[in-house]
């Protein structure tokens, strides 16, 4: 059983899906530094998806630092590293560059993203599961 909630929505893709719920288990304790990640193998068994598809989905995770292999033991949860706030903002840069982007598309000002942020950031931190409440 994958130690994090993921339900596979279509129009998605389904490593990109994978990614979103592992990081939310990971920022939120469901799953804390050391835990064991399931591997490639049981990823795509039980979520009965590509053998590739979960390896992408686990490959993009390593390289953001949030997963760590280790020969003999598998792949864990990582320990975060300290990281400067400019390091930080530099990190979310192409994020939020993308969500400027949305938002502009759709018409929503600044003030009005900055609003919606605040309310996102509020419901993800008071809700203890780290699931969102709608």
């Amino acid at each position: 059983m994958t130690p994090f909630p993921i339900k596979i929505q279509p129009g998605l893709p389904i490593s990109d899906q994978i990614v979103y719920a592992a990081k939310r288990a990971i920022l939120f304790g469901q799953m804390r530094a050391g835990d064991a990640f399931p591997s490639v193998r049981a990823l795509s068994k039980e979520l009965r998806i590509n053998p590739n598809t979960a390896h992408k989905a686990v490959t993009e995770l390593i390289n953001a630092g949030l997963l760590a292999m280790h020969p003999g033991i598998g792949t864990v949860v990582a320990t975060p590293p300290d990281a400067t706030p400019q390091e930080r903002s530099r990190l979310l840069g192409r994020q939020i560059e993308e969500l400027v982007v949305e938002a502009r598309r759709l018409g929503v000002d600044r003030k009005e993203l900055l609003r919606c942020l605040a309310k996102q950031y509020e419901l993800l931190i008071l809700n203890p599961r780290g699931q969102v409440r709608r």
